[in-house]
């Protein structure tokens, strides 16, 4: 037996068109698992479907917009329609909006809220009766290091991946008597469009991650294939409620 095999599995990866998603995406396609990507962006959706392909994978895509429960649940609809069924949800997709507290406005932290945790929230419920339908499944939440600690320019992300830690608890607690496993993976400062963008907006950025990270650099997306294929495969099935940092070391600093 192959612990790791994932041949005959079905995975929805939310924001599976790029980033992380797309490093997770990839892994769980090179384990034999059919992937359902789902963003936003049409095009983007279709590169990244064409790029699993290559792989030898089964892969569709859906859009989806995150913050509304009938596409979440259309969502889930498109992945059984697809591929018969559905074992693994990957929610991934999120947003930041980066500033000082004081200058929120009440509807920039609702939309971070909104993306960040009510919407894996609404996922997890549309996908729970195909899982139990399965015999089984495994849920990843993506989190973050500011799940750990906080940073001043990001409050409201902050709060929203501190929740996806306690959500993950939760769930895993009410559904493991459904052979449902529910764990989160909490990546460090990760080469991405997103953290370009932050490198653009936080002064010192890049020097001070490098400085606190033992790996010695920024992590990438690929980093996230090995990760995604254990906590989605046999090799997790006594691994629950677990939110595991991927960030080359640096939570560990002080």
């Amino acid at each position: 037996m192959n612990l790791f095999d994932l041949s005959g599995r079905v995975a929805i990866v939310t924001g599976g068109n790029g980033g992380i998603g797309l490093g997770m995406a990839r892994g769980l396609a090179n384990a034999g698992a059919a992937v359902l990507v789902a963003g936003r962006n049409p095009a983007k959706n279709a590169a990244a479907v064409a790029e699993l392909e290559t792989l030898g994978a089964k892969a569709a895509a859906v859009e989806v917009e995150i913050t509304s429960e009938a596409s979440c649940r259309a969502m889930v609809a498109a992945a059984v329609e697809h591929f018969g069924r559905l074992d693994i949800l990957v929610n991934n997709a999120g947003t930041n909006i980066r500033k000082p507290p004081q200058e929120y406005s009440l509807a920039e932290w609702s939309e971070v809220l909104e993306t960040n945790l009510t919407s894996p929230f609404v996922c997890a419920q549309a996908a729970y009766p195909e899982m139990k339908r399965a015999g089984g499944g495994k849920i990843i939440n993506i989190g973050s290091m500011t799940s750990l600690f906080g940073v001043p320019f990001a409050v409201p992300y902050s709060a929203s991946k501190g929740g996806i830690v306690q959500l993950t608890k939760a769930l895993a607690t009410a559904w493991a008597k459904d052979n449902i496993h529910v764990n989160a993976i909490l990546p460090g400062w990760i080469d991405t469009d997103l953290t370009r963008k932050a490198r653009e907006q936080v002064k010192g950025l890049h020097e001070r991650v490098l400085d606190r990270t033992p790996a010695g650099r920024w992590g990438v997306t690929d980093d996230f294939a090995g990760i995604a294929v254990f906590l989605s495969s046999p090799a997790s099935d006594f691994v629950t409620g677990t939110a595991i940092p991927v960030d080359g070391g640096y939570s560990v600093q002080g």
